[in-house]
């Protein structure tokens, strides 16, 4: 959605967002004038609001919302889920510093940016809604184009304040505020459990059509599978969300879905791990839901990828992006791919244990001989994570420390999924800004096998494991398509991954579907989410951080993981701007 086309929604959003409740009256100053909701109550107007909804969804306004609130969620899903860490130096971003190390406190700016992102993203679906009403006393637009709005209009709204709610919400669904189109801004609370009001935001756009016609607005099957997603987020209620990622999906294993993409195209895994992440197939059969991006449109790039254009290699000229070096995998991260000789991953952890851990180039120079790690990996290891030796893209081999910005403070990894070929360089990357970073590569907010994982998920806990099986294996035999796998040359990998025979009991058939998450969906920023969801975000990160600081003593200190850190704590100017109606979390 451009964000360039919608300035008039965003007058009309602005006017509606949160404001300062200061009651002295020589602060009090009568407007000229406003903008009245009949301007805009029409069935064009009414739509360039929805619009301007729909250009939250990648979290970046040109308002100073940026990296730092990115609807990837780079920074608070795969950052905090030591996937990977900040990358770059010390220096650079420090504000992401305190947050991969668990120390951040409620003053820190990135959890204010994100705040403001997500209920900018509510306050413009408002504008939406009040300004239907009177689009609809007017007779200015049809019951069914009124019903279609709302739908969207309503569906977004939950999709927002669901993100707000993965990001501060307490156990008893309290931490965060509710805000609809008849909230009186200054009376705002987060004292009251506001899962099922999102809840039924989400289930109004189920009744969306399969077929929107244009890929990036919400769909049915879209709306089906977030308002899923939140039922086991929120309530644990996996036997309501498998009946509904069943209908998605159909027959367990199908490699094509039941459900529809937004445009009416089918869905299903794509043949090659590799080509989901094409920016070429940003919309390809296995993307339910790509937040869109454009390059080269007139916005300046802030259509294309604004919220990760830090994360590419630092090689100028060598490599893609040529700045700025953030978001690298962890050592732990890495390691997890390492499989034995029956194609299965060390499900024990023991993955960097001694001989078991990747080696890599640390402290090397590009001129220094080094021997690539040949030894039997999940081939989805090179299609995540940039290491030396191994073709990169269509870019060559990755050649070792002069990738990285400072090797020594973040290791010796690339990200990959997101970066755009050599190839694709001026056509998907914007032209003529300060980083090629700027690209047209969206992000895959919804794609199918997560969709599978997640059904496998509600089986699980459902002691559905004969169907689970069969998703799980359905994505691990995708994983194994030797058409799919990195070839560089002069370089034999041992690439071997296997489906499972069985999953065994409900606690090994839970490790199974955890792992295989980590595995496929990887530096997608799912991580810290998940492990929200699963109840083990203190035992699992604690673990992975006792091995990082054997790694990255420097990055890591003496950081340790409580139960205060299994969500974030309400930004302080939050609760300094509604003059302490917000409440602190914790």
């Amino acid at each position: 959605m451009k964000k360039s086309n919608i300035k008039i929604g965003l007058m009309f959003a602005a006017l509606l967002a949160f404001t300062n409740s200061c009651k002295e009256d020589f602060l009090a100053v009568t407007p000229n004038g406003s903008l009245d909701a009949k301007v805009l109550a029409t069935a064009d107007g009414v739509d360039a609001l929805l619009i301007s909804a729909y250009s939250m969804i990648d979290g970046v306004a040109n308002i100073g919302f940026g990296w730092e609130s990115a609807s990837s969620n780079w920074v608070f899903g795969s950052i905090r889920g030591l996937e990977a860490n900040k990358g770059t130096d010390a220096g650079d971003q420090p504000d992401i510093n305190p947050i991969q190390t668990y120390t951040e406190a409620s003053t820190n700016p990135y959890l204010d940016i994100k705040w403001r992102s997500a209920y900018d993203g509510v306050a413009r679906c408002n504008s939406v809604l009040q300004v239907l009403e009177a689009a609809e006393a007017d007779g200015t637009v049809s019951a069914s184009e009124a019903t279609s709005f709302r739908q969207q209009a309503r569906a977004l709204r939950g999709w927002y304040h669901f993100e707000a709610y993965r990001m501060w919400a307490k156990a008893d669904g309290t931490g965060i505020p509710y805000v609809d189109e008849v909230t009186d801004p200054v009376a705002v609370t987060n004292d009251v459990d506001v899962r099922d009001l999102i809840l039924a935001d989400l289930n109004e756009g189920r009744s969306l059509p399969l077929d929107m016609g244009q890929v990036g607005r919400f769909n049915k099957t879209v709306c089906d599978v977030m308002y899923a997603k939140a039922l086991m987020q929120m309530k644990k209620d996996y036997a309501g969300a498998k009946t509904i990622l069943a209908a998605v999906v159909g027959a367990n294993g199908a490699k094509l879905g039941a459900g529809k993409a937004p445009d009416g195209s089918a869905i299903g895994l794509e043949p090659k791990y590799g080509d989901i992440f094409d920016a070429a197939n940003r919309n390809g059969v296995e993307a339910i839901y790509t937040v869109q991006y454009s390059v080269n449109d007139g916005s300046g790039g802030y259509n294309a990828g604004f919220g990760e254009v830090l994360n590419f290699p630092y090689k100028s000229g060598a490599s893609p992006g040529g700045c700025c070096g953030f978001f690298q995998p962890t050592h732990d991260f890495a390691n997890s791919f390492r499989t034995d000789a029956s194609g299965l991953p060390f499900l024990d952890d023991s993955y960097s244990n001694g001989a078991n851990a990747l080696t890599d180039d640390q402290g090397k120079l590009p001129a220094d001989a080094y021997t690539v790690d040949t030894r039997s990996v999940d081939p989805r290891l090179d299609w995540t994570v940039g290491r030396r030796g191994i073709e990169y893209l269509d870019w060559g081999p990755m050649t070792g420390s002069d990738w990285i910005r400072d090797q020594s403070y973040a290791g010796v990894y690339v990200g990959k999924k997101q970066v755009y070929k050599k190839s694709q360089e001026g056509t998907l990357t914007e032209v003529g800004n300060w980083t090629s970073g700027w690209t047209a590569n969206g992000y895959r907010l919804i794609r199918y096998s997560d969709v599978m994982l997640m059904l496998a998920e509600c089986q699980i806990e459902t002691s559905d494991f004969a169907g689970a099986l069969i998703n799980i294996n359905a994505i691990r035999n995708r994983a194994a398509n030797p058409a799919g796998f990195v070839v560089t040359p002069g370089v034999a990998v041992t690439y071997n991954v296997q489906p499972y025979a069985t999953l065994g009991t409900q606690d090994n058939a839970r490790t199974i579907l955890r792992f295989e998450r980590k595995l496929e969906l990887g530096m997608e920023g799912h991580r810290y989410w998940d492990l929200q969801r699963w109840g083990n975000v203190t035992s699992e990160l604690n673990r992975i951080l006792a091995y990082e600081k054997t790694r990255r003593a420097s990055l890591y200190g003496g950081a340790t993981v409580g139960p205060e850190d299994v969500n974030y704590p309400v930004p302080q100017n939050q609760i300094d701007i509604t003059n302490g109606k917000l409440k602190q979390n914790r």
